[in-house]
């Protein structure tokens, strides 16, 4: 049963390309499962954002959030170590070690005495990191750990699939405003050239100036010219009435 429910699980961490994909809901489940099927206390889920910082952006218990904002603010623990180093890090019995006294400290203020590190990585590339709590001193079997970076893995390429998609979406929307200014551009050449009698790259020459000299975008200017039609061109050629 338990090897049933494993197997259920990743199949639904890697399920992250359907049209509804919530990546808070996502990020939140991951750490429940972890404490479903690797026995754990809580888990917890550090992750870079775009300027490549930690950020706190799951937890399985309201004092496992507390603990890692903890974490983020003294920059000491070992979440933090783990993505530093992109290697586990496990620490059995939290009060027997003074790598982190002030984590180690407000650890114990939660009830946590035993914390494991994986880090959430894809060959070279570390964007964070998972914590498994235990309330008691504990020992990281190696078939527990494995299936917890295991599970870290899975999510881990689900959220780089997911940031490569919107990456791909912005690129394509940046790429579309680009087409759509580039027909208004085309647009307002043609209507300035037959306004004033014009080369099409006088024309065009004769917008680049007036925007720069307006201070406007290309664009905005193109807009106003087709939109605006004779009266726009005419302040484009300096022949409009004031």
């Amino acid at each position: 049963m338990k090897q049933v429910r494993l197997t259920e699980v990743f199949v639904e961490l890697a399920d992250t390309l359907v049209d509804d994909f919530d990546l808070l809901d996502f990020l939140h489940g991951l750490t429940e499962k972890c404490v479903e099927v690797l026995g754990v206390a809580a888990a917890g889920l550090l992750l870079t954002d775009e300027r490549d910082r930690l950020q706190l952006v799951a937890a399985s218990t309201e004092r496992t959030r507390l603990l890692e904002l903890f974490q983020l603010q003294t920059e000491q623990g070992p979440c933090v170590d783990c993505f530093r180093t992109g290697e586990p890090v496990s620490v059995a019995d939290l009060s027997a070690t003074d790598r982190w006294p002030h984590f180690t400290e407000a650890a114990a203020e939660v009830g946590f005495a035993s914390v494991h590190a994986l880090p959430m990585r894809l060959r070279a590339e570390v964007i964070g990191a998972l914590n498994l709590f235990h309330v008691e001193p504990h020992v990281l079997d190696e078939e527990t750990r494995r299936v917890g970076q295991a599970l870290a893995d899975v999510a881990t390429v689900g959220l780089l699939q997911q940031r490569a998609i919107r990456h791909r979406d912005s690129l394509t929307e940046q790429l579309q405003t680009a087409l759509n200014s580039r027909i208004l551009i085309e647009q307002a050449k043609g209507v300035l050239a037959e306004r004033l009698g014009l080369d099409v790259d006088v024309a065009f020459m004769r917008i680049r100036t007036e925007a720069r000299t307006r201070n406007l975008r290309l664009a905005d200017l193109a807009r106003d010219i087709v939109e605006g039609g004779g009266q726009a061109a005419l302040a484009v050629s300096g022949d409009a009435s004031p």
